[in-house]
């Protein structure tokens, strides 16, 4: 009996597709991060969540690394690595921790998704991929529908002034890190390349250890469950699946996916929080999903 193979076609369709899957799940995660942020973020404090979650990220990264032949970053790459690391994993999770101690949730996510437009302006100018119309209208559209649901879920008020600066922070240091990433996966692995960086955000936010200690020690079971999920699910699992898809397209293409984040965290707290979101939030969602679709249809 004759063996029968996939068509190259067949094949170009999956290896085409993997990209978008990979995409999915880390949006899907990312939102649900900002539910258990806020939930955990009631008796863990910010650092200290940070710690534990990079913690049992690094963990979980490691031991999936230690099955594989491992290829280490080389001369520079090891210097973008670092900077990925510290701002990305390290000072920005620390920053949105607590962020979401002085503005609601659907303020954070609007404000941290001004880092898409900081991803595309710096990937333009340093990783060479230009300022296409399509990208920055997509994402401009995309922004004001995260603008709708920011508005729609705070009542219109914005919140302390300390907190809108910690979500511009890790804004920016979501920017930073995407930037310095994008380079060092042509070269290494994208497990790889996320367990570094994760163990560097963890060297990071090592100074709150002993916060760590004593929260964890008198925090409930409902709240550790959660930094342990923050740290296999949103951390170890959707930064691979955002590497492995960051690899397979632009900077500023990937970083407009994440728009999706803010409508689905509005989703997830009225399905798991019971927090029906007004007409406003809904209508933020519409567009920021047509925004998306127009990005992705960027050649």
């Amino acid at each position: 009996m004759a063996t029968q193979t996939a068509s190259p076609t067949a094949a170009t369709a999956r290896s085409s597709a993997l990209p978008i899957v990979a995409a999915a799940v880390t949006v899907v995660l990312w939102a649900s991060a900002f539910v258990a942020i806020r939930q955990a973020g009631h008796q863990i404090s910010a650092g200290a969540l940070a710690f534990g979650r990079l913690a049992v990220g690094s963990i979980v990264l490691g031991a999936l690394v230690a099955t594989r032949q491992r290829v280490w970053p080389s001369g520079r790459q090891w210097l973008l690595v670092l900077a990925c690391g510290v701002s990305w994993f390290g000072i920005y999770n620390i920053a949105l921790n607590e962020a979401e101690r002085h503005v609601g949730a659907g303020i954070a996510a609007m404000l941290v998704n001004v880092g898409p437009i900081i991803i595309a302006l710096l990937a333009g100018l340093f990783l060479g991929e230009g300022f296409p119309r399509g990208l920055l209208g997509g994402g401009l559209l995309a922004f004001c529908g995260v603008v709708l649901i920011g508005i729609a879920t705070a009542g219109g008020a914005i919140g302390d002034a300390t907190g809108v600066v910690l979500c511009v922070v890790a804004a920016v240091g979501y920017a930073v890190g995407v930037v310095c990433q994008k380079p060092v996966l042509g070269h290494v692995p994208a497990l790889s390349v996320t367990w570094l960086g994760c163990v560097v955000g963890m060297l990071v936010s090592a100074p709150f250890l002993s916060s760590f200690v004593h929260d964890v020690s008198h925090a409930s079971a409902q709240s550790l469950l959660l930094m342990l999920y923050l740290g296999v699910f949103p951390t170890a699992l959707a930064f691979t699946t955002w590497a492995y898809a960051l690899r397979h397209t632009t900077a500023g293409r990937m970083g407009a996916t994440t728009y999706i984040v803010p409508p689905l965290a509005i989703l997830m707290g009225w399905l798991l929080l019971a927090e029906r979101p007004p007409w406003l939030a809904l209508v933020g969602g519409a567009v920021a999903l047509i925004g998306v679709a127009v990005t992705r249809r960027v050649r």
